[in-house]
């Protein structure tokens, strides 16, 4: 039986993709898996790339996607919760899905780029949270931004129209 891709991807035939301007907010990665979604699978892992002093992200947490990441090369910095973490090649970090404990990692280094890779599904209905900054990413939605608190009943039209309307 033929399959419907190749099931291997060599990481210097990846096109590299780039976020921010430089430091503080920089960084590249590369998919590794680009066969899988297109075959119906659920799990990727991406190679990282971060310049010195640089995040390639804001801290966030995840409701619905586990993820790991494993340093290959570089020192760095893991922000996990409250605690800060220090980072070199060979460590792996598991971050579960759904305690609402943010994480962010961090190029420490001055002179050296910190290569990871990152391991998880991509889950349509997923939402994350920023606790720095208080916004809200619902990606169904196509949406980041920021929630207002609202009583469940406000702005709600009074009647509710269901009432006015005719039945077929």
């Amino acid at each position: 039986m033929e399959t419907p891709f190749d099931p291997i991807v060599n990481v210097a035939d990846v096109e590299e993709e780039t976020t921010g301007e430089g430091a503080p907010w920089a960084g590249s990665w590369k998919v590794l898996t680009p066969q899988m979604r297109d075959a119906g699978g659920s799990l990727g892992m991406v190679m990282n790339r971060l310049p010195p002093g640089s995040v390639g992200c804001p801290f966030h947490w995840h409701l619905l996607e586990d993820e790991i990441f494993y340093i290959l090369e570089g020192t760095g910095r893991l922000r996990y919760g409250d605690r800060v973490l220090p980072l070199v090649a060979g460590d792996c970090i598991s971050r579960p899905a759904g305690t609402k404990v943010a994480h962010q990692i961090a190029n420490t280094s001055t002179d050296k780029d910190l290569i990871y890779l990152g391991i998880g599904p991509y889950e349509r209905n997923e939402v994350c949270g920023y606790p720095d900054s208080g916004k809200v990413m619902v990606r169904p939605l196509g949406a980041v931004g920021f929630l207002e608190r609202r009583d469940y009943m406000d702005s709600e039209p009074s009647p509710p129209l269901i009432l006015k309307m005719e039945e077929e």
